[in-house]
């Protein structure tokens, strides 16, 4: 028994490995399918992209783990099945319960790490994932100016350059706009060649132009909107240095992060959702204390509108006044109201908003269980279907993979997105994906260990023909 356990989960081993892997990779692509604009032209380090990546495909292990032990244990009994392997097993007197057994074990353990993965790794690969991300796309393209275009990437000047020659240092027809004092092209340079070179610390690029002008309006002098003084000055060489400080990569305080509800563990969640429901029913009770006292109709009443207290009122308590009386007395009431809804559908908004980051508390709070069960889960939907199907490869167990894992990431989404609008409970919403793949996989395992023709045409030929007749 020991050697068919340690063959079972050899067996399984690899294409676990080897289909998470190649999970990881497709979702690290189509990462960065969606942020090139933000990577590209930045000068950035391949240590710098490499670190990035690393953090990203450890936000993408929830993602990437359970479609790998979907189709890896679909895989693995689908093997056995195809080369008959189970079939001896089964005539040695071998239950597919205890062919199982190992696996199982394994894919407890597997849902435990899981666990631990996702309440101790995945904050901190997220706050450094995001902050990281952050710091690239507040980034600004590196320094590159191409000839006969307009170059504006250096603070307060544009720079444009006609002719550059192949070395990138010797250029020419070179023009120079000064926007420091915010009033439009006041300080031009104009020269016929020069050199562009960095410093050997690549802080600085230095300009050395030759036979120039520098042009001038004078705008520091009295009455200048009347004179216009204007001044220019010829030059056979000059020195123009720019700090090229603003294109270095800075690095945010990761503590403005990590706050964030995808940073914090189980502990941390709870105390912030503690606090936070605490401060909403804090709230809540204020302003249902103090509303009334704030928007009483007699405190808006005009006092000079005066009624005869001698005579008896009428029913029709407008009909006591004068037409100007009654005209003073609706537009206060009116006002009234008007600024009382206005209050309430302030507070009202202010308080979905609060709730709606608590319940997004809530949501990340039950995703690290849905992971570990969901695991747990798909392995019981793909080793029988493995063993029923008796298909190994990747052509048919990765179709039906993708159709069950399809299945399960759209229920999950769907649960997450009602329960993040406040329409399902996220108790309900992040479980629903789980409880609708729990009974498809003990119906399948069900089949799979009383060796039901699940998939066998005759049989539901003949289930069919019955139903006809």
């Amino acid at each position: 028994m020991k050697r068919i356990h340690l063959l079972i989960i050899k067996s399984y081993l690899g294409p676990l490995l080897m289909t998470f892997f190649i999970a990881l990779f497709i979702l690290d692509m189509q990462f960065l399918w969606k942020y090139v604009d933000d990577l590209v032209g930045k000068g950035l380090e391949w240590q710098m992209i490499g670190r990035l990546l690393f953090y990203a495909s450890s936000t993408f292990v929830p993602m990437a783990l359970p479609l790998a032990i979907l189709l890896s244990s679909l895989m693995t009994f689908g093997n056995l099945g195809e080369h008959y392997e189970l079939v001896a097993m089964k005539a040695a007197g071998i239950s597919l319960k205890k062919i199982m057994a190992p696996l199982v074990i394994l894919s407890i353990v597997i849902s435990i790490s899981a666990f631990y993965f996702s309440n101790n790794v995945l904050p901190g690969a997220n706050l450094k994932f995001q902050s990281l991300l952050y710091d690239i796309r507040k980034q600004k393209l590196a320094f590159n100016i191409k000839e006969g275009i307009y170059y504006n990437g250096l603070n307060n000047y544009t720079i444009r350059i006609g002719k550059k020659d192949k070395d990138g240092i010797h250029i020419a027809d070179v023009m120079i706009y000064n926007h420091s004092k915010r009033m439009g092209n006041i300080d031009v340079t104009a020269a016929k060649t020069g050199k562009m070179e960095s410093t050997p610390d690549g802080r600085y690029i230095i300009f050395t132009l030759y036979d120039g002008y520098n042009y001038q309006e004078k705008v520091d002098v009295k009455g200048y909107r009347i004179s216009l003084p204007f001044q220019r000055t010829k030059f056979k060489e000059e020195y123009r240095r720019f700090d090229l400080k603003e294109f270095e990569l800075n690095h945010t305080d990761e503590n403005l992060f990590k706050d964030h509800y995808l940073m914090l563990n189980l502990d941390q969640l709870k105390k912030s959702i503690d606090s936070l429901s605490n401060k909403l029913s804090k709230e809540q009770v204020k302003f249902s204390t103090n509303y009334l006292r704030n928007h009483k109709l007699y405190s808006r009443i005009d006092t000079t509108i005066k009624v005869d207290t001698l005579k008896p009122l009428k029913a029709d308590f407008l009909s006591n006044f004068d037409n100007s009386a009654k005209q003073k007395i609706a537009e206060y009431a009116v006002n009234s109201a008007q600024i009382a809804g206005r209050n309430v559908k302030d507070h009202k908004k202010s308080f979905i908003k609060k709730n709606e980051k608590i319940i997004k508390h809530w949501v990340v709070w039950h995703k690290k269980f849905t992971l570990s069960f969901a695991c747990f889960v798909l392995f019981f939907i793909g080793a029988p279907l493995g063993a029923i199907i008796r298909k190994g490869g990747l052509g048919l167990p990765v179709v039906i993979s993708v159709l069950f894992f399809i299945i399960f990431h759209i229920t999950s989404i769907t649960g997450e997105k009602y329960a993040k609008a406040l329409v399902l409970d996220p108790a309900v919403g992040m479980w629903i994906s789980s409880a609708v793949l729990l009974p498809i996989g003990i119906f399948l395992t069900y089949k799979a260990t009383t060796d039901s023709p699940l998939l066998d045409t005759d049989a539901w030929r003949k289930i069919f023909r019955n139903l006809k007749s």
